[in-house]
């Protein structure tokens, strides 16, 4: 039985929540590898909508156990609120397993998140304030703190203690704000124990012994592959790694056990805070598709930056995740264009470019190269087969799978569970 690693092809915001749903069903684990509650997923169930920021999506399923894999960073209080705010709603959230390596974000990371955003000013990078990137940085720096920490006092005041040496002494001198009370800190760590302890284990063990058993495993990333700290667009990036790889290192699995990479694909382009951007649109088309799309960060509230398709995104999102399928969301948002451009190429001072420059100066000074395809005018949301959609949006389809590099195997016609016309099946 496969292991299927899920993720974002562009800039975040492609609709995983929906895929991961979708696939829910059929799957026995759902795992994040990565990210925190800087990452949202809008996931529809009849005419219920569910925002979930650092739940995996798998959380809505009956039948399959949500996992929060080691590589993804924990704010206790965003955690138990977005449990209980389920639990009020009638979802069974019993099943939920959380990784004791896991960093947690602590108050402190939150605050340094901001005064330095904030200090930055116009070369504000464009985070989300919720303390991810500095608790990425303490892990780097070997001065985090984890779940299973949290069951032990003693380890974690020392970590504590550890990691504020150096942060109060930067509020305080560099940015003239108050140091923060290691007791404080700890004192507020502990109130979350009792809650998250029937909730943590040792996921790593327990993800291998389901696959050695054939189990399902879906791994599920946040952000997008162009939010990758290192195959990004860095420094406008996040702080972890949404690329398969990251799904390996996140979960505590080798990468001989993965069977099928799933990319998702947004039918035109989104992405939300600071960075380049080539096909962004600055007129009544973008506005008009951050309308009809509902393009609103489902975590950050901001309004999504909105352009058209760029086939060299997705053509890289395919080499650096040895992607097999896409799943194509947002296909509806395009109707009633009478034609609609596709970025096939950048053009760099003069020269056409057709894969990502690996060079920032190049990528910021690319212009999009467009082709033109035939729109169409019909309401698509009841398709249930490929076959039903217009002619011009099976062409459109068609020349996005050619353009990308693998196969289109589902399609996103509506924001509802049962809006998807299923070309392959991913198991």
């Amino acid at each position: 039985m496969p292991a299927l690693v899920l993720l974002g092809a562009q800039w975040g915001d492609e609709g995983k929540g929906k895929a991961t749903d979708l696939l829910g069903g059929s799957v026995d684990y759902v795992v994040r590898y990565q990210g925190g509650n800087n990452a949202g997923h809008t996931v529809v169930v009849g005419d219920q909508k569910y925002a979930l920021h650092l739940l995996p999506s798998g959380i809505l399923s009956p039948g399959c156990v949500p996992v929060i894999g080691n590589g993804v960073v924990v704010d206790p209080a965003v955690l138990l609120s977005e449990l209980s705010g389920l639990q009020e709603r009638g979802v069974d959230t019993s099943k939920l397993l959380i990784s004791g390596n896991a960093h947690l974000i602590t108050p402190y990371h939150t605050t340094m998140d901001k005064v330095t955003e904030r200090f930055l000013g116009k070369r504000k990078i464009g985070t989300t304030g919720r303390g991810i990137g500095p608790t990425y940085a303490d892990k780097i720096n070997r001065v985090g703190i984890r779940v299973q920490d949290l069951f032990d006092e003693s380890i974690l005041t020392q970590k504590a203690e550890a990691a504020l040496d150096q942060k109060n002494q930067i509020l305080a001198k560099l940015y003239n704000r108050r140091a923060i009370a290691v007791e404080q800190v700890v004192e507020e760590l502990l109130g979350y124990a009792d809650a998250l302890r029937g909730y943590v284990c040792d996921t790593t063990l327990l993800l291998n012994d389901a696959l050695d058993e054939g189990k399902v495993v879906l791994f599920e990333g946040g952000q997008g592959t162009l939010l990758d700290v290192d195959h990004g667009t860095y420094p406008f990036v996040t702080s972890s790694n949404p690329t398969a790889g990251g799904a390996c290192t996140g979960a505590g699995v080798g990468p001989t056990r993965i069977n099928r990479v799933i990319g998702i694909l947004k039918a035109y382009t989104t992405r939300v805070g600071a960075g380049p951007f080539p096909t962004e649109l600055f007129d009544e088309d973008g506005d008009k598709l951050r309308t009809i799309g509902g393009e609103r960060g489902v975590t950050t509230g901001r309004d999504r930056r909105c352009g058209w398709f760029d086939a060299v995104i997705a053509r890289y999102a395919t080499r650096v995740n040895g992607l097999t399928d896409f799943f194509l969301t947002k296909l509806d948002v395009l109707t009633g264009w009478e034609r609609i451009p596709v970025c096939t190429a950048y053009e760099i001072d003069g020269r056409r470019v057709e894969e990502l420059p690996y060079s920032q100066t190049d990528f910021h000074h690319a212009k999009p190269v467009y082709e033109m395809l035939p729109g169409w005018s019909e309401d698509i949301s009841g398709a249930k087969e490929f076959s039903d959609l217009p002619k011009n949006a099976q062409a459109y389809v068609k020349a996005l799978e050619e353009m990308s590099g693998a196969p289109i195997s589902a399609i996103g016609v509506g924001p509802g569970r049962d809006e998807t016309i299923q070309i392959n099946s991913f198991l």
